[in-house]
C-alpha cells in the first residue's frame, strides 16, 4: 500500500533531513582540509549520482513513498548544488560540540572537525530510527523492510565517510539501541503494541543481517 501523503510527507521529511545532514557531512569532509569556504555539495555528489539513486530507491520503497512524497527531497535542496555553513554544521550536530565565543569561531578547522563526526553519528541513528517508523507505517514485513533498510545505510555511510574506513552500518544499529530504541519499548512508552512489536521485530531482523548473517547480510563500508 502506499501511505496517503499528508500522513507520509513527515516520514519522508525526517528521513530526508537525516540524508541532507550525512551529504552535508561528507561534502566537508572529502574536501580534507575542514575549511568550509571550500565545500561544494554539487560537487561532492557529481561522482556519486548511482549512490543517491540507489539511496532514493530504497527510501521510496521502504516507505511505500509516492511520487509526491518523493518529490518534496527536492524541495528540501539538500541535494542540489549549495555551500555547507557552520550553522548547519551546529544543526546537524546539535550543538553538543559547544558554541564558541565569538560564534565565527564554528568555522575553525578543529570545531568543523568535531561538529561533522558527531553530526555524521545523530544524523545516522535518525536515519535508521525515520526509515524504521516509515517501514512501519507502510507495512512493510520486517524481513522484506531490514534488507532494503540495510542497505541504504551501507551507501549512507560511504556518503558520510568518503575515502576512509569510518563507521559501519553494525555501528548505526548498536548507535540506534542506544538511543532510541529503550524509549520506544520502555513500559511507560505510549507506542502501541504493534508497534512496539514491530520495532523488536526489526531490530532482530537488522542484528542478523548487519552481523553478516543470512541473504542480504551486508559488509561494512569501506
Amino acid at each position: 500500500m502506499v501511505i496517503n501523503p499528508v500522513q507520509a510527507e513527515p516520514l519522508g521529511r525526517a528521513i530526508f533531513a537525516a540524508l541532507g545532514g550525512i551529504v552535508e557531512i561528507g561534502a566537508v569532509r572529502s574536501t580534507g582540509t575542514w575549511l568550509l569556504a571550500g565545500v561544494s555539495v554539487g560537487a561532492f555528489l557529481a561522482p556519486r549520482q548511482e549512490d543517491l539513486g540507489r539511496l532514493m530507491e530504497g527510501v521510496r520503497m521502504v516507505g511505500r513513498f509516492s511520487g509526491e512524497v518523493m518529490a518534496v527531497a527536492d524541495e528540501l535542496g539538500y541535494f542540489r548544488d549549495h555551500d555547507v555553513p557552520a550553522s548547519s554544521l551546529l544543526l546537524f550536530s546539535e550543538g553538543i560540540a559547544g558554541i564558541p565565543q565569538p560564534p565565527e569561531r564554528l568555522e575553525e578547522p578543529a570545531l568543523v572537525r568535531r561538529m561533522c563526526r558527531i553530526g555524521a553519528d545523530l544524523q545516522l541513528t535518525r536515519l535508521l530510527q525515520a526509515l524504521v517508523t516509515a517501514a512501519l507505517a507502510a507495512g512493510i514485513e520486517s524481513g522484506e523492510g531490514a534488507v532494503a533498510i540495510a542497505e541504504i545505510l551501507r551507501v549512507a555511510c560511504g556518503l558520510g565517510e568518503p575515502g576512509r574506513a569510518g563507521i559501519t552500518p553494525a555501528d548505526v544499529h548498536r548507535m540506534w539501541r542506544v538511543a532510541h530504541l529503550p524509549g520506544i519499548l520502555r513500559p511507560a512508552s505510549d507506542a502501541p503494541d504493534w508497534g512496539k512489536a514491530g520495532y523488536r521485530a526489526y531490530d532482530a531482523e537488522l542484528e542478523r543481517l548487519l552481523e553478516g548473517q543470512g541473504p542480504g547480510a551486508v559488509r561494512p563500508c569501506v
